[in-house]
């Protein structure tokens, strides 16, 4: 099978598996109580951008739940200050963010810093405006593993699966542009 086949049949199939699993997520999320269902999508782009490779799943798990724990973390240091909300602001993240890169880079088996980072805006962006987080830090952190594992890894299984699927049949059958 020649070469623009393949790559169409993989695009293909990459769409299929964006289509379909995704909007699985989003459909059921609200029915397991979690409202940040989206911030999958945005965790499972940092997992393909990292090159899809299941090996570095855990070290970016890990990373988004340091973030998550790190916007947490912020918003508590926040509230206690008493200084101007900017200056609180400013020197609450140049703190956090000086010590997560440190952290990080003593650990980086164990912790991709881009995900921390990333886990970090997310969800200082979700939860900062909320006048109670109440179990946003844990309905992000699920989102987060499920970005990463279901729609990051999932989607692409899924693609593997099928376009090798098809790619199979299809050299079976005596299609093969090449012989």
């Amino acid at each position: 099978m020649n070469h623009t086949k393949v790559k169409r049949i993989n695009l293909l199939t990459l769409a299929l598996g964006i289509a379909l699993l995704p909007p699985i997520w989003a459909v059921i999320s609200p029915y397991l109580g979690i409202t940040t269902g989206a911030v999958a999508l945005i965790c499972a782009g940092v997992y393909v951008t990292n090159g899809n490779k299941r090996s570095d799943g855990l070290s970016i798990s890990v990373g988004f739940l340091c973030g998550d724990i790190w916007a947490v973390t912020a918003l508590a240091i926040m509230k206690q200050m008493k200084f101007n909300e900017d200056l609180e602001l400013f020197l609450t993240l140049f703190l956090l963010g000086a010590v997560a890169v440190i952290i990080a880079n003593l650990m980086p088996r164990f912790i991709f810093l881009p995900a921390w980072l990333c886990g970090w805006a997310i969800g200082l962006t979700i939860m900062a405006p909320a006048e109670n987080i109440g179990t946003l830090p844990y309905q992000i952190g699920a989102a987060m593993l499920v970005g990463v594992w279901y729609v990051g890894a999932g989607v692409d299984i899924f693609q593997k699966l099928v376009s090798g699927w098809i790619l199979k049949k299809s050299d079976k059958e005596g299609y093969r542009e090449d012989k």
